[in-house]
């Protein structure tokens, strides 16, 4: 029986937006993996305060209900404490997905500053990572990760033969989305703020906000 391919799509999802679903989306489009795990982190070390884990999770819950091979996974918040994602992984390979491929899904802007992660290298060694990398969105990356990214590099059909430690891109199709602007935007009302937080947010995300006052 074939190990299964699993994306997972870590970050504060503070709250989760529609560019998260369209990474996920093309993630699942153009890698061959059987589902993709949105892990919201507890308390994401590079990051201050953020919305309390339970508002955070059911929000994803509700983005995703209509989108399939994707599913919620609690990993980070049930541990608790500082996120780090070499945990994380250690943990998986020590419980369901030990023989999995686990392939780290992120941006091109999280990726040109992945040595600043804790264990990075390590990270690399226990999953592969998916590199989505936006049409005309240029990135420089510093000399190390250049020269590790040349060294890892793989095609997507490789992810499956082995449990990690390869470097993969795809394209993601151009969103312009950040949590940063839907938080200024709850907490600012503007002129047409209501239009543009409908194309920013699902639209039970946006009334789960609403109803629980978040981001006021």
């Amino acid at each position: 029986m074939t190990a299964p391919v699993i994306g997972l799509l870590g970050g504060s999802f503070d709250p989760i937006h529609l560019g998260h679903l369209q990474l996920a989306r093309d993630a699942l489009v153009h890698l061959p993996l059987d589902e993709l795990r949105f892990v919201p982190a507890a308390r994401p070390w590079q990051k201050g305060e953020v919305t309390d884990a339970a508002h955070r999770a059911h929000m994803i819950e509700l983005a995703i209900v209509r989108e399939p091979r994707c599913a919620l996974d609690m990993h980070e918040i049930e541990r608790g404490g500082t996120t780090y994602t070499i945990d994380t992984l250690r943990a998986l390979r020590t419980g369901a997905w030990a023989d999995a491929s686990l392939v780290l899904v992120m941006g091109s802007d999280q990726f040109a500053r992945f040595d600043t992660w804790r264990e990075w290298q390590a990270v690399a060694d226990l999953a592969h990572l998916a590199v989505a990398r936006r049409a005309g969105a240029a990135v420089t990356l510093n000399a190390t990760l250049a020269a590790f990214e040349r060294e890892r590099r793989c095609g997507p059909a490789e992810l499956a033969h082995r449990a990690g430690g390869g470097v993969v891109e795809f394209p993601m199709t151009p969103v312009d989305a950040s949590a940063t602007e839907v938080r200024r935007l709850l907490a600012h009302p503007a002129p047409n703020g209501e239009r543009r937080l409908a194309e920013l947010l699902p639209r039970a995300v946006l009334d789960y906000i609403r109803g629980h006052r978040l981001y006021t």
